[in-house]
């Protein structure tokens, strides 16, 4: 697993973050939702977040951080 060793500004990480979160979301929508059928919308909330939150946070966004971190430190040797 990606750990970026630099410090990530606060704006790149909330984006990686959306970028993260935003098809995560659309994809729980899309096909878990409907399997939950008429069961509570707030248990169909957490079902969703249950599964959400934790894959972005543990797996994605950490990954997406360590390709920020190494594909922009790249950019910046090339630049010196």
């Amino acid at each position: 697993m990606a750990h970026p060793t630099q410090q990530v500004s606060i704006h790149v990480r909330a984006f990686i973050t959306w970028l993260t979160i935003f098809p995560l979301v659309a994809l729980g929508i899309t096909f878990l939702i409907p399997a939950l059928g008429n069961t509570h919308p707030v248990f169909k909330a957490f079902v969703l977040t249950l599964i959400v939150v934790p894959l972005a946070v543990y797996v994605i966004v950490p990954r997406l951080l360590g390709l920020y971190v190494k594909l922009s430190s790249k950019k910046n040797s090339n630049t010196h």
